[in-house]
């Protein structure tokens, strides 16, 4: 069943991120956390699918990790004419745009942006690691390795989001981020890269808070929303984030 073939494919993904990343993850975590204990701030900015849903806000997460959301819309009520699509361009291809993005976050030069790119090799995610990284930022990419060295760098630097970042966290997945071969589809099917990289920024998350409690530092942590006294509890732990930036 194709069903078992991405359970099977999904798990020797998840097993191949456990055997080879924690090292950078301990190297990771213990850079964010001596960060946050000197008033830094954890931003996170995700080009791709999931983690700026799945890592912020959520019970057992840190307060301290904070999205970056960029919107920009164009609207303008002229009536219907054909025309080529000369104006469909997306913010990860214009120069200059990161500085705009870190100016306008206010990110400061004691910080961590962790950047999220699966392809890792468009203009954005690498020059906003590579501008970040002359602040004297931390910068830290969830991205595919594999996939990556695949493709040519859109940035005039030629680097990858992997090559442009303090650590790359490797979400272990191919070139394609496909699972399950399809023979009557012709392709593959099922994705990787969503799940690893939460799998990664979990296991981030639980490792800084590690790292903070040994220097005798408390992290505010959210609980559900459901569980008896969330509301004072929650309150109580955004008071102290607040107060302390972790």
């Amino acid at each position: 069943m194709l069903m078992e073939r991405y359970f099977e494919g999904m798990k020797g993904v998840l097993e191949t991120v456990e055997k080879t990343q924690k090292e950078t993850l301990l190297a990771a975590a213990g850079e964010i956390a001596a960060r946050l204990a000197r008033g830094g701030a954890w931003h996170i900015m995700d080009t791709g699918h999931m983690l700026m849903f799945e890592g912020v806000g959520r019970t057992g997460g840190m307060m301290a990790l904070k999205p970056i959301r960029i919107t920009c819309e164009i609207q303008n009520p002229v009536r219907y004419r054909p025309a080529p699509a000369r104006g469909i361009v997306g913010y990860d291809s214009i120069p200059g745009f990161a500085d705009y993005v870190l100016g306008r976050a206010n990110i400061l030069p004691d910080d961590v942006i962790m950047i999220g790119s699966v392809s890792g090799y468009n203009y954005f995610p690498v020059d906003l690691a590579l501008k970040a990284n002359e602040m004297g930022c931390a910068t830290v990419a969830i991205t595919s390795v594999e996939y990556s060295r695949h493709l040519t760098s859109k940035h005039p630097s030629g680097k990858r989001l992997f090559e442009a970042c303090t650590f790359c966290l490797d979400n272990c997945t191919n070139y394609g981020d496909t699972l399950v071969e399809v023979e009557e589809l012709g392709q593959a099917i099922c994705p990787a890269s969503g799940i690893s990289a939460s799998y990664l920024m979990w296991a981030l998350q639980s490792t800084v808070v590690e790292k903070l409690l040994e220097m005798g530092l408390k992290p505010s942590v959210y609980i559900s929303n459901h569980m008896p006294n969330a509301s004072a509890l929650n309150g109580e732990a955004l008071e102290r984030y607040e107060q302390f930036g972790y």
